[in-house]
């Protein structure tokens, strides 16, 4: 009984944290991309961290794909799937991890706005 209900459910519950990623990722990339344009515009006032912003929807769309993958290994039936599962999930947590260490880097390498230049 209870394995029927999660080969009903569990399909549904990973195609909805992958698209959830997917629309992450595509929101995050069209923002960025939007205040990118701002700022070549030279809109007078607002400055944007567009790489921090960028890279920071990248890691939680990342981090929806990864879940979708975590949840797949219910469905896993052999050595081979599992393998295939392990390699993208390895794979997802490495790229996770070089977004955060990007990040970390973010902002401080932006422009700086004239009153930050002033302090230093």
């Amino acid at each position: 009984m209870l394995e029927q209900v999660i080969e009903v459910i569990l399909p549904v519950l990973i195609s909805a944290a992958e698209l959830i990623g997917i629309f992450v990722v595509t929101v995050s990339v069209a923002r960025a991309f939007w205040h990118y344009l701002l700022m070549l515009v030279g809109v007078k006032g607002k400055h944007y961290a567009v790489k921090f912003e960028l890279a920071n929807g990248m890691a939680t769309g990342l981090e929806f794909k990864m879940a979708a993958e975590i949840l797949k290994t219910v469905q896993v039936r052999n050595l081979n799937e599992l393998a295939v599962l392990g390699a993208i999930i390895l794979l997802r947590a490495l790229l996770s991890f070089m977004i955060h260490i990007e990040m970390k880097n973010g902002p401080e390498e932006e422009n700086p706005t004239p009153a930050e230049a002033e302090k230093k």
